[in-house]
């Protein structure tokens, strides 16, 4: 009799499923970025490079490297440098903060403090007579990631009374929200602020490079000439661009979209490069910065902010040193306050107050 085939074992002749990939798929609505990316034509491979994960996609398990000793000041208490603390204290970057020192801005416990101090939490520091809370260890930087829509400025003054993207942050009594670069008032997608001076700085700044991808709407074609002029150079009014990657998405009637990658961030480059060669951009949405994908789940108009494991990855990535674990404070709100997507209405602009009219004359 012939053998009886096992029916709960794995079928031999069908091919196994491929998991789908978080790094597929973008945020936004009616977009090709939406859906899994299907390259039609890259004129220009991407550098050769480690990228790294998606934040999203980082393991519970993950190892982290951490220091195994402090160094303790005369009471016992952790201490580290000044500047450092400063940075992660939201005053601006670290090399900021050193130029604040050098200058005589900073004094610790009424002394004008030198570059290279070290503090502690008992310290009392100052900043142009402003006193600064110090807490040297454990000060994990908080991340929030914000899907900014078009209509709002990356600003907290405005002139013109505009909507603000700080107006939907949650407020803070010790630090303040730095923006990790800018969008344009008609650019949406991801907006990136933080408590660290260090990391908004490593981010920034051109000499690290770090990767924008946006997703682009444009009304008409480029040419494969064109292709190869965007990702070889062209010239602006303040000097030379180019894109690292640009990959054809296809497109509808007169509109088609393209994928962009760049790895500097000046003022409406994107579309400044796009109108050098003959073609108008009718959207432009950030949908990466380095490490960082914009989530499908967020939506325009909504925040969420990075839990610590996600904070320690980030920072891990960009080469800063985290707050190690025993040290890490604890908040009883901590789970509940961080990974919570938040809706936010949008914030009417400010009218400005009418002038009474003057009464008519008296006859």
């Amino acid at each position: 009799m012939p053998e009886k085939k096992d029916s709960t074992g794995p079928r031999s002749d069908s091919p196994p499923r491929k998991k789908a990939s978080n790094q597929e798929f973008r945020g936004g609505k009616k977009t090709p970025f939406r859906k899994p990316l299907k390259v039609q034509s890259e004129v220009k491979p991407a550098r050769e490079e480690a990228v790294p994960a998606p934040f999203y996609e980082i393991q519970e398990d993950a190892e982290v490297e951490e220091k195994t000793s402090t160094p303790r000041g005369r009471r016992g208490l952790p201490t580290q440098k000044l500047q450092k603390i400063l940075a992660q204290a939201g005053l601006g970057s670290r090399r900021d903060m050193e130029e604040l020192i050098k200058a005589g801005r900073v004094t610790v416990n009424g002394q004008v403090a030198e570059l290279g101090a070290r503090i502690s939490d008992e310290d009392m520091v100052r900043v142009d007579r402003k006193n600064v809370r110090v807490r040297a260890a454990g000060k994990m930087p908080r991340i929030m990631l914000y899907h900014k829509p078009e209509g709002e400025i990356v600003s907290r003054d405005d002139p013109e009374g505009r909507a603000s993207v700080f107006d939907r942050l949650p407020q803070m009594r010790t630090s303040k929200w730095i923006a990790i670069g800018r969008l344009d008032f008609n650019t949406s997608g991801l907006l990136i602020f933080t408590t660290s001076g260090e990391l908004a700085n490593h981010l920034m700044h051109p000499r690290f490079e770090v990767e924008r991808e946006y997703a682009v709407r444009t009304l008409g074609t480029l040419t494969p000439e064109q292709m190869v002029q965007l990702t070889a150079g062209i010239e602006l009014e303040d000097g030379t661009a180019n894109f690292d990657t640009i990959s054809d998405q296809g497109g509808e009637g007169i509109n088609h979209w393209y994928r962009v990658v760049l790895r500097e961030g000046r003022n409406r480059e994107v579309r400044r490069m796009f109108e050098a060669v003959g073609l108008t951009v009718s959207r432009l949405m950030r949908v990466r910065f380095g490490a960082i994908n914009l989530p499908p789940r967020l939506k325009r108009g909504q925040t969420m902010e990075l839990d610590p494991l996600q904070v320690r990855q980030i920072l891990k990535w960009a080469g800063i040193e985290a707050p190690s674990i025993a040290d890490k404070q604890s908040r009883p709100d901590e789970e509940k306050r961080v990974s919570r997507i938040r809706s936010h209405p949008p914030v009417a602009p400010e009218k400005p107050a009418r002038r009474p009219r003057k009464a008519p004359p008296s006859r």
